[in-house]
């Protein structure tokens, strides 16, 4: 073969970037192609667990063996993505025996370390768990960081060749004899131009192979060539809070059920979640019910989050595949496992395959399969690298250097730093210029702002995920300017003030559904802030004067509800 071959994969979450750099490892021409920011979809929505198999342990032990052995492969490849906290199955008065021991007894079945521990011993571990619980049994559960472990499998896949287009969404397959040859992308105006030199437009791919890896948009590819690709998107509600409440993953131990994870996870925990089959995962209902419900459940487990400060709440969908002829009614029935979908063997069209279901845990296991089956297809005998070979930022490294000494930086931010650069650290932050802290909360400075800037551009909502910045306590209200201001030096005005305009906008549209007590007071005072010292309410020197008062509504409901005061549903600061 005079030269590889080209294949185009569609979609930048976990499994497409992924497959990407399995792809281009084993020596393939690979472009890659994203309608938003790489994690865009499922994978920038989920809630951080790194999975033992201990969830599917009794209902999908196929699923659970993956995860275990995967969890293992992150922990060596991905260390600066992964916090191995561990896990806990916590059992209440009111929960099963019979459960439990099923538990117990099918992660020890699916090879997951598995030790029951006493409920002194679970307070030991976690003192914030009810005091009434009546045990636990210990897995090694984790927390990964979905924006970082995707950004490094970019980098990797760069490395080795491959094109990473951001922005880019696909419009249409190119079909010819019943046959995919190619894409047409439509690529948006200034998105990605200094990384990848794309000018805007529209744009004729072809390819000698296509990968639908999109999750849950797999069947609005899969109508693009004619084919049915059966994906049934299922809605899961996150909430944020605004400090650890625990350390350890903590799952409540019963038969499938809503609200019954909490995962510490970097400077926060996040709770979940909810599945509800939804018919579009592009639009569905948000609503203000499944937040409550999340945080007066989960409190039965640890009851300070009934005290605790929501910061944000956000929403995803799973990208469920039922095999045909099965036909649950129920999403939380469908197997968390993971479909190949060869369309030449099952449809009759050559050049394309489909990717569907799985999870992030096991994106690698994913990209591992359907790069195996791609080279299949050409003869090509290229072992799969991805399992051996750390990420970028993963090699050899230590957190415990004195970067106060050697970085002019103070400890905990220089701790933070390498734990997010890993062994990029010293590449990123040895700068011969200032480099001030421009994100409190998370401890990001300018150079890892810069860092970032220099890998995605004058996307800001790219450089958040990138460092976390924007992120924390404040969401973005004493620092979001300070991100626009690190643009000033390459971006004209227009590109900084509508780069800052959308990381505003992404910040707000996850706390509207959070805004009440002191996350309230919170968003009065970003809203004060931004207004006030930034014009940014666009309001005339001589307009009406804001009423602050107004985000006193929110603190005390006059149902005598804990909670109360949600956001409209537009663009304002303010409860009702």
């Amino acid at each position: 073969m005079a030269s590889a071959p080209h294949i185009a994969v569609i979609g930048g979450g976990s499994t497409g970037i992924g497959i990407a750099r399995d792809l281009s490892m084993r020596g393939l021409d690979v472009t890659l192609l994203e309608q938003g920011n790489l994690t865009h979809g499922t994978t920038g929505r989920m809630h951080g667990l790194l999975h033992s198999g201990g969830r599917y342990a009794v209902s999908d032990q196929a699923s659970a063996r993956e995860c275990i052995e995967e969890n293992r492969v992150l922990r060596d490849i991905a260390g600066h993505c992964v916090e191995m906290t561990g896990g806990l199955f916590v059992k209440r008065p009111e929960d099963s025996e019979e459960y439990f021991q099923e538990k117990l007894e099918g992660c020890r079945a699916c090879d997951i370390p598995a030790e029951v521990v006493s409920a002194s011993e679970a307070r030991a571990m976690e003192p914030h768990l009810a005091k009434d619980i009546d045990k636990a049994i210990s897995v090694p559960d984790g927390a990964v960081d979905p924006f970082r472990l995707v950004a490094a499998n970019a980098a990797s896949a760069s490395e080795h060749g491959a094109r990473i287009e951001t922005h880019s969404t696909v419009e249409d397959l190119i079909v010819e004899d019943e046959e995919v040859v190619g894409v047409e992308v439509e690529h948006a105006s200034g998105a990605g131009e200094r990384v990848h030199g794309t000018e805007g437009g529209r744009e004729e791919i072809r390819a000698d192979y296509v990968v639908n890896a999109t999750g849950a948009w797999a069947g609005r590819i899969g109508d693009m060539a004619g084919v049915d690709v059966e994906v049934r998107p299922s809605k899961g509600v996150m909430t944020i809070m605004n400090t650890r409440q625990v350390d350890t993953v903590i799952n409540r131990c019963r038969p499938k059920g809503d609200a019954d994870i909490v995962v510490p996870h970097e400077t926060t925990c996040i709770l979940g979640t909810t599945d509800e089959e939804v018919e579009d995962p592009e639009d569905y209902p948000e609503e203000q019910w499944e937040v409550d419900m999340m945080l007066e459940t989960l409190t039965e487990l640890v009851p300070m989050l009934e005290e605790a400060r929501t910061i944000r709440s956000f929403w995803g969908v799973r990208p469920l595949y039922e095999p045909p002829n099965v036909g649950s009614d129920d999403p939380t029935d469908i197997t968390r496992d993971y479909f190949l979908l060869d369309h030449a063997e099952r449809d009759g069209l050559e050049g394309m395959t489909s990717i569907v279901g799985g999870k992030l845990t096991t994106y690698r296991m994913m990209g591992e399969e359907i790069s195996d089956h791609v080279c299949e297809q050409f003869g090509i005998d290229a072992e799969c690298r991805t399992a051996d070979v750390p990420l970028p930022g993963s090699e050899d490294f230590s957190v415990l250097r004195d970067y106060m000494d050697e970085f002019g930086l103070r400890s905990p931010i220089g701790r933070r730093s390498v734990e997010r650069l890993g062994s990029r650290a010293d590449e990123v932050l040895k700068t011969d210029g200032p480099n001030p802290t421009v994100c409190a909360c998370e401890g990001v400075t300018r150079a890892e702002i810069q860092d970032a800037i220099g890998q995605s551009g004058s996307d800001l909502n790219a450089v958040r995920i990138r460092t976390r910045s924007s992120m924390g306590n404040c969401q973005g209200g004493f620092c979001c300017h300070r991100m626009a201001n690190e643009l000033h030096d390459e971006y004209d005005e227009a590109t900084t003030r509508a780069a800052w305009d959308e990381l505003l906008e992404e910040r707000w549209r996850g706390q509207r559904h959070a805004l009440w007590g002191e996350q309230l007071s919170q968003a009065m005072l970003n809203y004060a802030l931004h207004a006030t010292t930034q014009n940014r309410d666009n309001d005339p020197a001589d307009g009406d004067p804001v009423d602050f008062a107004a985000f006193d509504d929110g603190v005390e409901p006059a149902d005598g509800s804990p909670r109360g005061g949600v956001a409209t549903d537009g663009g304002e600061y303010c409860g009702d």
